[in-house]
């Protein structure tokens, strides 16, 4: 069962440092009430790696190869750490325990507005965490980043990351993008657009 918007707003929003010898650069710490977003980190790469292994995971997302090795975790967090933070930010995901459970990113592509995209490990699904998360990111980017129009999309045949899009306040634009998905071999598939306004 999803969570709805009420009561998922962060409880915090505070910029934290993680210190250099974990790989990490400064950056924005969410805290939700089950959830912390913060800077990815070198040490995050071997959990990455094995949550995106998952065929049913990578496969519903444009870039993330199939299978997904250590190397492709390493080069996934190189680049977020050297990422232009006014263009690009990305946060991993920790559950309640402390463990990563996902990530989840707003990356400024064609346009003034950042497009959102998220993940979560298999074993965390259905428990409303990729909805909180979203919830408390989005808080954060119009409080914090200063951007009041948000978009993304998902693929037609993941309906449940649909929900976790209406359940943060997307709405649906009407417009289905043939996207490709490097899980799927390059496969193109309908990707069907939303937008978030502050």
């Amino acid at each position: 069962m999803l969570c709805t918007r009420e009561g998922l707003g962060p409880k915090s929003i505070r910029p934290r440092s993680i210190s250099p010898t974990h790989g990490a650069r400064r950056g924005p710490v969410i805290e939700t009430p089950r959830l912390t977003l913060r800077p990815v980190q070198a040490d995050d790469a071997p959990r990455l790696a094995v949550l995106a292994s998952d065929i049913g995971v990578a496969r519903m997302t444009r870039a993330m190869p199939h299978p997904y090795p250590r190397s492709a975790a390493e080069t996934f967090v190189a680049r977020a750490s050297e990422a232009d933070f006014a263009r690009h930010v990305v946060f991993a995901i920790d559950g309640e325990d402390g463990d990563l459970v996902g990530t989840l990113g707003f990356q400024v592509k064609n346009g003034p507005a950042p497009e959102l995209g998220f993940w979560l490990g298999r074993p965390y699904w259905g428990k409303g965490y990729a909805t909180e998360a979203a919830t408390g990111a989005l808080d954060w980017v119009r409080d914090e980043w200063g951007k009041r129009y948000v978009v993304a999309g998902h693929f037609a045949d993941n309906p449940g990351a649909g929900q976790v899009l209406i359940n943060a306040g997307f709405l649906y634009t009407g417009e289905v993008q043939a996207t490709t998905s490097r899980a799927r071999g390059g496969a193109e598939a309908a990707n069907r657009m939303m937008v978030w306004l502050a």
